[in-house]
Protein backbone atom coordinates (compact mmCIF):
# COMPACT_ATOMS: atom_id res chain seq x y z
CA UNK A 1 0.00 0.00 0.00
CA UNK A 2 1.36 3.54 -1.00
CA UNK A 3 1.54 6.11 1.99
CA UNK A 4 0.74 9.87 0.93
CA UNK A 5 1.26 12.58 3.27
CA UNK A 6 0.36 15.96 1.95
CA UNK A 7 1.00 18.96 3.97
CA UNK A 8 0.29 17.60 6.71
CA UNK A 9 0.16 19.86 10.28
CA UNK A 10 -0.52 19.12 14.10
CA UNK A 11 -0.45 21.54 16.65
CA UNK A 12 -0.63 21.04 20.32
CA UNK A 13 -1.57 24.38 21.52
CA UNK A 14 1.18 27.11 20.61
CA UNK A 15 3.21 24.04 19.75
CA UNK A 16 3.50 22.71 15.82
CA UNK A 17 5.04 19.10 16.11
CA UNK A 18 4.31 18.91 12.34
CA UNK A 19 4.30 21.60 10.19
CA UNK A 20 3.49 21.47 6.53
CA UNK A 21 4.82 17.60 5.87
CA UNK A 22 4.74 16.17 2.67
CA UNK A 23 6.06 12.81 2.02
CA UNK A 24 5.65 9.75 -0.56
CA UNK A 25 6.34 6.19 0.64
CA UNK A 26 5.97 3.24 -2.52
CA UNK A 27 4.32 0.11 -1.83
CA UNK A 28 6.94 -2.33 -0.20
CA UNK A 29 9.01 0.63 0.66
CA UNK A 30 10.67 1.09 3.94
CA UNK A 31 11.23 4.45 4.61
CA UNK A 32 12.92 5.58 8.13
CA UNK A 33 11.68 9.08 9.88
CA UNK A 34 15.04 10.09 11.60
CA UNK A 35 15.88 13.15 13.61
CA UNK A 36 16.43 14.54 16.92
CA UNK A 37 13.79 14.45 20.09
CA UNK A 38 11.37 16.78 19.49
CA UNK A 39 11.45 16.74 15.33
CA UNK A 40 8.00 15.60 14.92
CA UNK A 41 8.87 12.09 13.64
CA UNK A 42 6.81 10.30 16.33
CA UNK A 43 3.86 12.22 16.11
CA UNK A 44 4.23 12.07 12.29
CA UNK A 45 3.67 7.94 12.84
CA UNK A 46 0.86 8.80 15.40
CA UNK A 47 -0.79 11.04 12.52
CA UNK A 48 -0.49 8.11 10.01
CA UNK A 49 -2.06 5.33 12.52
CA UNK A 50 -5.00 7.58 13.42
CA UNK A 51 -4.09 8.32 17.12
CA UNK A 52 -3.56 11.86 15.82
CA UNK A 53 -5.85 14.05 13.87
CA UNK A 54 -4.42 16.49 11.68
CA UNK A 55 -4.95 20.01 11.66
CA UNK A 56 -4.24 20.62 8.19
CA UNK A 57 -3.40 18.22 5.64
CA UNK A 58 -3.95 14.95 4.61
CA UNK A 59 -3.13 11.10 4.92
CA UNK A 60 -3.90 9.02 1.72
CA UNK A 61 -3.27 4.97 1.59
CA UNK A 62 -3.41 3.87 -2.22
CA UNK A 63 -4.99 7.56 -3.13
CA UNK A 64 -7.06 7.03 -0.55
CA UNK A 65 -8.02 9.77 2.44
CA UNK A 66 -7.96 8.50 5.55
CA UNK A 67 -8.13 11.52 7.86
CA UNK A 68 -11.38 10.55 9.38
CA UNK A 69 -10.77 6.59 9.39
CA UNK A 70 -10.13 5.05 13.17
CA UNK A 71 -7.24 3.62 13.63
CA UNK A 72 -8.28 0.00 13.83
CA UNK A 73 -9.79 0.24 10.28
CA UNK A 74 -6.80 1.53 9.11
CA UNK A 75 -4.96 -2.21 8.01
CA UNK A 76 -1.91 -0.75 10.31
CA UNK A 77 0.22 -2.91 12.42
CA UNK A 78 1.91 -1.08 14.91
CA UNK A 79 5.18 -2.23 17.24
CA UNK A 80 5.87 0.39 19.93
CA UNK A 81 9.04 1.66 22.30
CA UNK A 82 7.31 0.11 25.17
CA UNK A 83 6.48 -3.63 23.78
CA UNK A 84 3.07 -3.53 25.56
CA UNK A 85 2.81 -7.08 26.09
CA UNK A 86 0.38 -8.72 28.30
CA UNK A 87 2.02 -9.96 31.28
CA UNK A 88 -0.55 -12.63 32.26
CA UNK A 89 -0.72 -14.37 28.87
CA UNK A 90 1.66 -16.29 26.66
CA UNK A 91 3.89 -15.80 23.58
CA UNK A 92 0.79 -17.50 22.09
CA UNK A 93 -2.07 -15.56 23.53
CA UNK A 94 -0.55 -12.53 23.32
CA UNK A 95 0.10 -12.89 19.36
CA UNK A 96 -3.70 -14.54 19.11
CA UNK A 97 -4.58 -11.73 20.98
CA UNK A 98 -5.80 -9.13 18.36
CA UNK A 99 -7.32 -12.09 16.04
CA UNK A 100 -9.65 -12.75 18.92
CA UNK A 101 -10.95 -9.51 19.25
CA UNK A 102 -11.51 -9.30 15.61
CA UNK A 103 -13.05 -12.88 15.71
CA UNK A 104 -10.88 -15.30 13.79
CA UNK A 105 -11.78 -18.69 13.84
CA UNK A 106 -9.87 -20.59 16.27
CA UNK A 107 -8.30 -23.35 13.88
CA UNK A 108 -7.17 -19.93 11.75
CA UNK A 109 -5.62 -18.19 14.51
CA UNK A 110 -3.73 -21.39 15.74
CA UNK A 111 -2.45 -21.55 12.12
CA UNK A 112 -1.68 -18.41 12.30
CA UNK A 113 0.25 -17.89 15.46
CA UNK A 114 2.26 -20.74 14.29
CA UNK A 115 2.77 -19.17 10.86
CA UNK A 116 3.90 -15.77 13.03
CA UNK A 117 6.26 -17.93 15.58
CA UNK A 118 7.86 -19.69 12.75
CA UNK A 119 8.38 -15.48 11.30
CA UNK A 120 9.74 -14.63 14.24
CA UNK A 121 12.28 -17.29 15.16
CA UNK A 122 10.21 -17.78 18.65
CA UNK A 123 9.34 -21.35 17.93
CA UNK A 124 9.64 -23.47 21.54
CA UNK A 125 8.77 -20.07 23.58
CA UNK A 126 4.81 -20.29 22.93
CA UNK A 127 3.81 -21.36 26.52
CA UNK A 128 6.08 -18.52 27.88
CA UNK A 129 5.28 -15.55 29.77
CA UNK A 130 5.90 -12.02 29.12
CA UNK A 131 8.09 -11.55 32.19
CA UNK A 132 9.87 -14.98 31.55
CA UNK A 133 11.61 -13.50 27.76
CA UNK A 134 14.28 -11.51 27.04
CA UNK A 135 14.05 -8.30 25.72
CA UNK A 136 14.66 -9.35 22.09
CA UNK A 137 12.31 -12.41 22.55
CA UNK A 138 9.47 -9.46 24.07
CA UNK A 139 10.58 -7.57 21.11
CA UNK A 140 9.83 -10.55 18.86
CA UNK A 141 6.73 -11.23 20.27
CA UNK A 142 5.52 -7.42 19.89
CA UNK A 143 6.77 -7.88 15.89
CA UNK A 144 4.39 -11.07 15.60
CA UNK A 145 1.39 -9.52 16.85
CA UNK A 146 1.40 -6.63 15.25
CA UNK A 147 1.98 -8.82 11.50
CA UNK A 148 -0.52 -11.75 12.66
CA UNK A 149 -3.53 -9.49 11.04
CA UNK A 150 -2.04 -9.22 8.03
CA UNK A 151 -1.52 -5.47 7.64
CA UNK A 152 -1.09 -3.82 4.83
CA UNK A 153 1.46 -0.78 6.81
CA UNK A 154 3.81 -1.91 9.13
CA UNK A 155 4.63 1.21 11.33
CA UNK A 156 7.88 0.72 14.24
CA UNK A 157 7.87 3.62 16.82
CA UNK A 158 11.72 3.24 18.45
CA UNK A 159 11.08 -0.81 18.52
CA UNK A 160 14.68 -1.11 19.55
CA UNK A 161 16.10 1.82 21.98
CA UNK A 162 15.66 -0.59 24.84
CA UNK A 163 17.74 -3.06 23.80
CA UNK A 164 21.70 -3.53 23.98
CA UNK A 165 23.85 -3.02 20.73
CA UNK A 166 24.51 -6.08 20.13
CA UNK A 167 20.73 -7.25 20.48
CA UNK A 168 19.61 -4.40 18.45
CA UNK A 169 21.82 -5.36 15.54
CA UNK A 170 20.63 -8.49 15.11
CA UNK A 171 16.69 -7.27 15.13
CA UNK A 172 17.23 -4.89 13.38
CA UNK A 173 18.32 -7.39 10.89
CA UNK A 174 15.42 -9.91 11.13
CA UNK A 175 13.40 -7.11 10.72
CA UNK A 176 14.44 -5.90 7.66
CA UNK A 177 14.18 -9.29 6.23
CA UNK A 178 11.00 -10.00 7.59
CA UNK A 179 9.48 -6.42 6.19
CA UNK A 180 11.15 -7.68 2.98
CA UNK A 181 10.12 -10.73 2.56
CA UNK A 182 6.55 -9.61 3.50
CA UNK A 183 6.79 -6.69 0.78
CA UNK A 184 4.86 -4.72 3.53
CA UNK A 185 4.45 -0.70 3.73
CA UNK A 186 6.71 0.20 6.57
CA UNK A 187 7.71 3.32 8.27
CA UNK A 188 10.42 3.09 10.79
CA UNK A 189 10.57 5.76 13.42
CA UNK A 190 14.49 6.38 15.39
CA UNK A 191 16.83 8.36 16.43
CA UNK A 192 19.48 6.48 15.97
CA UNK A 193 21.12 7.25 12.77
CA UNK A 194 23.10 4.37 11.88
CA UNK A 195 19.80 2.24 12.22
CA UNK A 196 18.33 4.55 9.62
CA UNK A 197 21.45 4.08 7.76
CA UNK A 198 21.30 0.01 8.10
CA UNK A 199 17.38 -0.47 7.68
CA UNK A 200 15.72 1.71 5.42
CA UNK A 201 15.23 1.88 1.85
CA UNK A 202 14.78 6.09 2.32
CA UNK A 203 15.50 8.17 5.23
CA UNK A 204 13.51 11.49 6.03
CA UNK A 205 15.78 13.53 8.06
CA UNK A 206 13.44 15.55 10.08
CA UNK A 207 14.09 18.80 12.09
CA UNK A 208 11.53 21.28 14.12
CA UNK A 209 8.48 19.40 12.36
CA UNK A 210 9.97 18.92 8.75
CA UNK A 211 11.49 17.15 6.55
CA UNK A 212 15.35 18.67 5.89
CA UNK A 213 16.42 15.64 3.89
CA UNK A 214 14.56 12.81 1.61
CA UNK A 215 16.66 9.98 0.21
CA UNK A 216 18.65 6.76 0.13
CA UNK A 217 21.03 6.21 2.99
CA UNK A 218 24.08 6.61 0.63
CA UNK A 219 22.59 9.71 -0.98
CA UNK A 220 22.10 11.26 2.29
CA UNK A 221 25.27 10.48 4.07
CA UNK A 222 27.66 11.67 0.96
CA UNK A 223 25.45 14.69 -0.51
CA UNK A 224 23.65 16.12 2.75
CA UNK A 225 22.01 19.21 1.49
CA UNK A 226 21.95 21.48 4.37
CA UNK A 227 24.89 21.60 7.51
CA UNK A 228 21.81 20.19 9.88
CA UNK A 229 21.66 16.81 7.86
CA UNK A 230 25.55 16.39 7.32
CA UNK A 231 26.06 16.89 11.19
CA UNK A 232 23.10 14.23 12.05
CA UNK A 233 23.72 11.71 9.94
CA UNK A 234 27.01 10.26 10.74
CA UNK A 235 29.87 12.43 11.87
CA UNK A 236 30.99 15.86 9.64
CA UNK A 237 33.85 18.10 9.70
CA UNK A 238 32.23 21.49 8.82
CA UNK A 239 33.87 24.29 7.62
CA UNK A 240 32.42 27.43 7.45
CA UNK A 241 34.52 29.73 4.20
CA UNK A 242 34.34 32.15 1.86
CA UNK A 243 34.54 31.98 -2.01
CA UNK A 244 37.85 33.34 -3.11
CA UNK A 245 37.47 32.39 -6.41
CA UNK A 246 34.00 30.72 -7.93
CA UNK A 247 35.60 30.39 -11.54
CA UNK A 248 39.03 28.20 -10.13
CA UNK A 249 36.87 26.78 -7.29
CA UNK A 250 39.19 28.55 -4.42
CA UNK A 251 37.64 28.90 -1.04
CA UNK A 252 39.41 30.34 2.28
CA UNK A 253 38.91 28.84 5.74
CA UNK A 254 40.62 30.81 8.42
CA UNK A 255 43.14 32.10 6.13
CA UNK A 256 43.94 28.50 4.31
CA UNK A 257 43.63 28.25 0.62
CA UNK A 258 41.25 25.63 -0.32
CA UNK A 259 40.41 23.87 -3.80
CA UNK A 260 37.13 22.52 -3.92
CA UNK A 261 34.97 21.33 -6.52
CA UNK A 262 32.26 24.42 -6.55
CA UNK A 263 29.30 24.55 -8.71
CA UNK A 264 27.84 27.66 -8.61
CA UNK A 265 28.28 30.12 -6.39
CA UNK A 266 29.62 33.65 -6.89
CA UNK A 267 33.55 35.60 -5.28
CA UNK A 268 32.34 36.67 -1.39
CA UNK A 269 29.77 34.25 -1.15
CA UNK A 270 29.57 32.28 2.14
CA UNK A 271 29.45 28.16 1.84
CA UNK A 272 30.24 25.40 4.11
CA UNK A 273 32.14 22.32 3.54
CA UNK A 274 31.20 19.33 4.66
CA UNK A 275 34.04 16.87 5.16
CA UNK A 276 33.45 13.42 6.63
CA UNK A 277 36.23 11.61 8.63
CA UNK A 278 37.15 8.98 6.25
CA UNK A 279 37.76 11.31 3.21
CA UNK A 280 40.46 13.52 5.49
CA UNK A 281 44.25 11.50 5.25
CA UNK A 282 47.47 11.51 7.31
CA UNK A 283 50.03 12.52 4.74
CA UNK A 284 53.86 13.33 5.82
CA UNK A 285 55.08 16.78 5.94
CA UNK A 286 57.10 17.06 2.83
CA UNK A 287 55.16 14.20 0.90
CA UNK A 288 55.26 15.69 -2.80
CA UNK A 289 52.44 17.61 -4.03
CA UNK A 290 49.63 15.52 -5.34
CA UNK A 291 46.94 17.92 -5.72
CA UNK A 292 45.33 17.32 -2.03
CA UNK A 293 45.05 20.09 0.04
CA UNK A 294 46.70 20.11 3.31
CA UNK A 295 46.21 21.14 6.45
CA UNK A 296 48.22 21.26 9.38
CA UNK A 297 47.19 20.80 12.88
CA UNK A 298 48.28 19.03 16.10
CA UNK A 299 46.92 15.69 17.37
CA UNK A 300 44.99 15.94 20.62
CA UNK A 301 43.47 11.94 20.65
CA UNK A 302 43.38 9.20 19.17
CA UNK A 303 40.47 6.38 19.58
CA UNK A 304 40.74 2.90 18.67
CA UNK A 305 37.52 1.50 17.69
CA UNK A 306 37.89 -1.60 16.21
CA UNK A 307 37.97 -1.27 12.06
CA UNK A 308 39.60 2.07 12.13
CA UNK A 309 41.54 4.49 14.37
CA UNK A 310 39.71 8.08 14.94
CA UNK A 311 42.07 10.89 15.70
CA UNK A 312 40.86 14.47 17.18
CA UNK A 313 43.18 17.14 15.25
CA UNK A 314 43.65 20.71 15.93
CA UNK A 315 43.68 23.05 13.00
CA UNK A 316 43.12 26.60 13.27
CA UNK A 317 41.63 25.95 17.44
CA UNK A 318 39.24 23.35 16.16
CA UNK A 319 39.14 19.79 16.03
CA UNK A 320 38.65 17.73 13.31
CA UNK A 321 37.55 14.46 13.06
CA UNK A 322 39.55 11.74 10.87
CA UNK A 323 39.55 7.82 10.75
CA UNK A 324 42.84 6.09 9.54
CA UNK A 325 44.09 2.49 9.37
CA UNK A 326 45.50 1.16 12.92
CA UNK A 327 48.72 1.50 11.58
CA UNK A 328 48.40 4.78 10.86
CA UNK A 329 46.85 5.71 14.37
CA UNK A 330 49.53 3.46 16.01
CA UNK A 331 52.41 5.76 14.21
CA UNK A 332 51.17 8.89 15.43
CA UNK A 333 51.83 10.38 19.08
CA UNK A 334 49.70 12.93 21.14
CA UNK A 335 50.67 16.81 20.95
CA UNK A 336 52.57 16.21 17.59
CA UNK A 337 52.10 18.16 14.81
CA UNK A 338 50.13 16.32 12.00
CA UNK A 339 49.64 16.97 8.44
CA UNK A 340 45.69 16.14 6.87
CA UNK A 341 45.14 16.23 3.03
CA UNK A 342 41.98 15.77 1.08
CA UNK A 343 40.97 15.88 -2.47
CA UNK A 344 38.56 18.59 -3.77
CA UNK A 345 35.87 16.28 -4.59
CA UNK A 346 36.01 14.57 -0.98
CA UNK A 347 34.17 17.36 0.38
CA UNK A 348 30.12 18.34 0.02
CA UNK A 349 29.52 22.33 -0.82
CA UNK A 350 26.22 23.04 1.35
CA UNK A 351 24.99 26.90 1.32
CA UNK A 352 26.06 27.97 4.47
CA UNK A 353 23.00 29.18 6.75
CA UNK A 354 24.56 29.88 9.84
CA UNK A 355 23.64 26.93 12.40
CA UNK A 356 26.34 24.24 12.34
CA UNK A 357 29.37 24.69 11.16
CA UNK A 358 31.72 27.20 12.85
Amino acid sequence: MRISLDRLTKRFGASTAVDGLSLEIGQGELVSLVGGSGCGKTTTLRVIAGFERPDAGEIRFDGRVVNDVPPRKRGVGIVFQSYALFPTMTVAENIAFGLRVARWPAARTYERVAEMVALTRLGGLEGRYANELSGGQQQRVALARALARRPEILLLDEPLSALDAKIRLRLRGEIRKIQQDLGITTVYVTHDQEEALSIADRIAVMRNGRIEQVGRPVEVYARPRTDFVADFIGISNLLSCSIVSARAGVVDWEGERLRIALDGGADGDRVVLSLRPEKLGVVAERAPDDGRNRLHGVLEVATFLGPFVRLEVTVHGRPLWVDVPHATGVLLERRKPVTLAFAPDDCVVIAATGSSAD
